[in-house]
């Protein structure tokens, strides 16, 4: 009985390793259209996403971050019921007179301004002027963001005189995609004085949270050099966190494409994007290729490679070379390195649905839970799957892989 059972179960083994190569073979449904499909099926309704409970709304980024990625992937595929997925959280959240369910101006959170990303092709689609509105008030709350005395955006209200490598994110692509539709035509000058601003808060955060030891970036600075988790010297965080260093590097490639070729300050984020690529190989574990949750500790034990972090970085490699940031080389890297983020970190349900493993699900610094920024702390934090942090850039990166394959790259 027992010899039967270690029978079944290595043949239970062997078929999941032939599903698992064939997930990238030849003539396979897109990955980028599966996960859509997946993530539709685990969750019937987008208010649902990131756990929200039925009968209750969030405005949230993770929400916005997925969101904006199947909107992308409903042109990509000619799919509109994608698009009609996203458009029933947006027109749940938004009221007839622009205002946003359960967001507060006065809170200068930058996570909030994320989810907004969305509300570009939707109102361009229906032309409803309350979509108008609620983007005209996230970015009155950009205009108004306090900064550092060095001119940083404070990540919330709550955490003044602090820089997150996440708020880049968060509020930057929103900002540059703003200006491009809403203000460029009506005032050049004016688009060319912002760009300029968008582009001080990369390198603010770069110059105040760069590691010459590491030549990584760390996760936060503080300004004020007087919160607990911070060195009083420097004002930096103890470590360069594997996914706020992938906030960062999609921020930057995604604001470079916004923002456009000849944009005041474009060759400094070129700069910072290379530098990232140049330096990220260092960190990669030899065996897959992928990245730490504490970037800058990898083969430290207890230490673990975390989906979301890879994806961001892969997906950011493998567009940066498409649009020319980078060299041609990087493309080579980024195919190779999205066919390994697969056979590492995509199974293969028995629903024929497709999950993310080993998703960081939060990481942040001082707050209610006192979190402290070690290494210690990063690794306290929930391991799940299909984080919406990890599921948008993984269809991102999916449709940058499928493109580049059909093109014979």
């Amino acid at each position: 009985m027992m010899r039967r059972l270690l029978v079944i179960g290595l043949l239970a083994a062997c078929m999941g390793c032939t599903s698992q190569k064939s997930l990238l073979t030849e003539g396979a449904r897109p990955l980028s259209l599966r996960m859509v499909e997946s993530e539709i099926a685990r969750t019937p309704r987008a208010v649902n996403l990131d756990g929200v409970p039925e009968g209750r709304v969030k405005w949230n980024y993770t929400t916005g971050l997925e969101l904006l990625a199947i909107m992308d992937a409903a042109r990509e595929h000619d799919r509109p019921d994608f698009y009609d997925y996203a458009l029933g959280y947006y027109d749940t959240m938004i009221r007839p007179d622009g205002s946003i369910l359960t967001y507060s101006k006065a809170k200068y959170n930058l996570d909030h301004i994320c989810p907004g990303r969305p509300l570009f092709e939707i109102y361009a689609r229906t032309g409803q002027k309350r979509f108008l509105r609620a983007m005209d008030t996230l970015y009155s709350q950009l205009k108004e963001q306090p900064r550092t005395p060095e001119g940083g955006y404070w990540h919330k209200q709550v955490y003044p005189n602090q820089m997150w490598m996440d708020g880049l994110y968060m509020a930057e692509p929103f900002h540059a995609e703003y200006l491009n539709r809403f203000v460029l035509t009506r005032s050049p000058e004016l688009t060319k004085e912002l760009q300029r601003k968008i582009v001080d808060q990369f390198t603010i955060i770069a110059r105040y949270t760069y590691d010459p030891d590491t030549e990584l970036f760390r996760h936060a600075w503080d300004s004020s050099h007087e919160m607990f988790w911070c060195d009083k010297q420097t004002g930096q965080s103890q470590h360069a966190w594997g996914r706020g260093l992938g906030w960062y590097t999609v921020a930057l490639v995604e604001t470079l494409e916004l923002l456009g070729e000849g944009a005041e300050g474009a060759d400094e984020l070129k700069q910072l994007l290379g530098h990232i690529m140049k330096t990220l190989p260092r960190y990669a574990d030899p065996e897959t290729g992928m990245w730490y949750q504490v970037l800058d500790c990898p083969g430290r034990e207890g230490n673990y490679l975390e989906a979301t972090c890879s994806i961001m970085f892969i997906y950011a490699q493998l567009k940066g070379a498409r649009l020319g940031y980078l060299p041609e080389e990087e493309y080579v890297r980024g195919m190779k390195n999205y066919e390994r983020f697969v056979e590492r970190f995509v199974r293969e349900n028995e629903d024929r649905t497709i999950s993310l493993i080993d998703c960081c699900a939060v990481g942040g610094l001082g707050g209610k839970q006192m979190r402290d920024g070690s290494f210690e702390y990063y690794l306290s934090e929930p391991i799940i799957e299909n984080d919406c942090k990890g599921v948008g850039p993984f269809i991102w990166a999916s449709m940058e892989y499928e493109r580049a394959r059909r093109e014979g790259r």
